[in-house]
């Protein structure tokens, strides 16, 4: 699954940016820009972004349109199939996502193949020159197909800055496999460079990028990203075969700079692309003028729920953030026996200092205090996985009390 690096010197890439209120018309101009190779016979996966179950158009899930217009595209070339997958976060089943986001219906009309990438035994992806990766489960179709589009949402993301054509590709990790990338150990790199997820990113496109990234920005998420956010109507489609320059082109036009993303950043200083936008190929040459700045991701927030206690003793905006949407999704479900006196106790950061027993202790930083309550380990934890934790501890002490 290694491929040649997309970027040399002599070969600026090519990334299309096209502006307009119908994102299927956006899609398709884009696409008729660029070079593609043939693809006449060729086996074609689109990868959108549907990972959650949310309705579309509220710049979650890649808009509905817009896969329409990538499916009619690639028709035109007398593909063998046309496929439309995902791995969507645990607890969610790919097709219901594909369902709720309208995807589905598109799909079943135009003749493509609707696709759970879980459904499968995934293969072992090594990653030989990774920093805190070795290999990687990847889904089994990933590497049956000729030719992969990753078609995101172009949005904001508490934990990685922005979430675009690169990131999208963790939607084609097995299972649990996406989760393990928020559990890595790293040593600390400076405020602002980034953290252990970053770097698995950027380990990960080493070896597992898309043929083309056609990146949704119809209707984009701003703020509380990947899914908390606030919608926000951008209009615009950036698309290349080079999934860097794109995330780059496309981070730019959200009103950041893209060194200030530590996985883009990353990866270029790896020589695996480009994001010095003056050595791409742009077009059209007034793509600045479509720049639209997004609301960036809260670098602090506040955690307010009366029966919720959170000891946050120096946290990293991370494992604050997760905490956050875990609250927010999940408070209510939370099994009743886990409450003391009626609250729930919350422990994050790492200068946590002797902890009351029975606290829920989030994040890699608060392992050392596992004895003392129930720790979710991560860098960070996704929200999900705190609840199936807990889930868990609820079940083992209903079989404690029943022995």
């Amino acid at each position: 699954m290694q491929k040649e690096k997309l970027f040399s010197q002599d070969t600026a890439p090519l990334v299309v940016v096209t502006r307009g209120d119908d994102p299927y018309e956006n899609v398709w101009n884009a696409l008729q820009r660029l070079h593609l190779p043939p693809l006449q016979g060729k086996r074609i996966l689109l990868k959108p972004n549907a990972g959650r179950m949310v309705a579309p158009r509220s710049g979650v899930t890649t808009h509905p349109l817009a896969v329409a217009a990538a499916i009619d595209f690639f028709r035109q070339f007398e593909p063998a199939e046309i496929l439309l997958g995902e791995s969507p976060i645990l607890g969610v089943k790919a097709l219901d996502a594909l369902e709720k986001a309208e995807m589905a219906e598109i799909a079943r009309n135009k003749g493509v193949s609707l696709i759970d990438l879980d459904e499968r035994p995934p293969f072992k992806l090594p990653v030989p020159q990774g920093k805190v990766l070795r290999s990687l489960r990847v889904c089994a179709l990933v590497r049956e197909v000729d030719y992969l589009v990753s078609m995101p949402v172009m949005k904001t993301h508490m934990h990685t800055g922005v979430s675009l054509s690169i990131k999208n590709m963790k939607g084609t990790l097995w299972r649990r496999e996406k989760v393990r990338l928020h559990q890595l150990e790293y040593p600390a790199l400076p405020e602002g460079q980034g953290k252990a997820l970053d770097v698995a990113i950027a380990d990960m496109v080493e070896v597992l990028r898309p043929d083309l990234a056609l990146i949704d920005g119809a209707i984009g998420l701003e703020g509380l990203g990947p899914s908390e956010g606030d919608p926000k109507k951008v209009g615009l489609v950036v698309a290349s075969q080079d999934c860097l320059a794109a995330d780059s082109v496309a981070t730019c036009l959200m009103g950041f700079e893209p060194a200030s993303i530590p996985h883009l950043r990353m990866a270029a200083e790896r020589g695996i692309g480009e994001i010095d936008l003056k050595k791409m190929h742009i077009v059209p040459e007034e793509y600045l003028d479509f720049r639209q700045p997004f609301a960036p991701p809260p670098k602090k927030i506040s955690i307010q729920y009366p029966n919720v206690v959170v000891h946050d003793c120096n946290s990293c905006s991370a494992c604050l953030s997760t905490t956050l949407l875990f609250l927010r999704r999940f408070l209510p479900q939370v099994p009743a026996s886990l409450f003391q006196d009626g609250k729930l106790i919350i422990g994050i950061g790492k200068d946590l200092q002797d902890p009351a027993s029975g606290i829920i202790l989030i994040g890699n930083c608060t392992a050392r205090h596992k004895e003392r309550g129930i720790h979710i380990p991560g860098c960070p934890p996704v929200a999900s996985s705190i609840f199936s934790r807990l889930q868990e501890e609820e079940k083992r002490d209903k079989k404690d009390k029943k022995d």
